[in-house]
């Protein structure tokens, strides 16, 4: 299976301290999931590698071959992951304002019938999970249900090194038990939709909503 991991921010500036708290949270997901499940392929997707136009234009709206190479690169990855792991920090008790941007650059097509997991944090003691919330209800709509276990990382600050780490190293495994009854379950459903992806096609089965509100087939 190939995954690919979203991290929903941008804030690359002091203060606070650390600027990127997120990206801490991020390589230990990585970790985890190369070190525990090494027969599958795991992709960063960095939200600060995408400085998007102020007027917001989504991938599918450009005229064929007018899309800025970024946006087609990522859209071919895509479409060609078998699951997502979404990392966020929370805003107003809601996800990342950079991730839901990105997010909402790509038709849900191409997130479709594949699984996701939600991963949030925080400097405080609450992890990000009102963000996971608001998560749940986006991710659905993207096409890209996420699996029930969830992950958050409360005061990641003192929970994460720099690169990732454990700051008590004797808590690594624990930390990674936790982490793994999340991607656990991600990992049983990328590889069944997988499996009925190839034995029938859903895009072939219920058309894609691409141009018109009509293709919705609602009254």
């Amino acid at each position: 299976m190939k995954f690919l991991v979203f991290l929903g921010t941008v804030r690359d500036s002091t203060p606070p301290r650390p600027a990127r708290l997120g990206d801490r949270v991020c390589k230990a997901c990585i970790e985890c999931l190369t070190t525990r499940y090494e027969e599958h392929e795991v992709e960063l997707v960095d939200a600060l590698d995408y400085p998007l136009e102020a007027v917001f234009k989504p991938h599918f709206s450009y005229a064929e071959g007018k899309a800025p190479s970024a946006l087609n690169e990522l859209a071919a990855k895509i479409q060609t992951s078998d699951g997502f792991i979404m990392v966020s920090p929370e805003y107003n008790h809601s996800m990342s304002p950079a991730l839901a941007n990105l997010l909402n650059h790509f038709g849900s097509s191409l997130f479709a019938y594949k699984p996701s997991a939600i991963v949030t944090y925080s400097a405080g003691q609450w992890g990000g999970m009102r963000a996971a919330v608001n998560m749940r209800t986006f991710l659905a709509e993207l096409g890209c249900l996420p699996v029930s276990a969830m992950i958050h990382v409360p005061k990641a600050q003192e929970v994460l090194t720099e690169d990732g780490a454990c700051q008590v190293t004797e808590q690594q495994t624990s930390w990674f038990d936790y982490f793994t009854r999340t991607f656990s379950q991600l990992v049983w459903w990328a590889e069944a939709t997988n499996k009925h992806r190839v034995e029938l096609d859903p895009h072939k089965m219920i058309n894609d909503f691409k141009t018109t509100p009509a293709q919705r087939n609602a009254p």
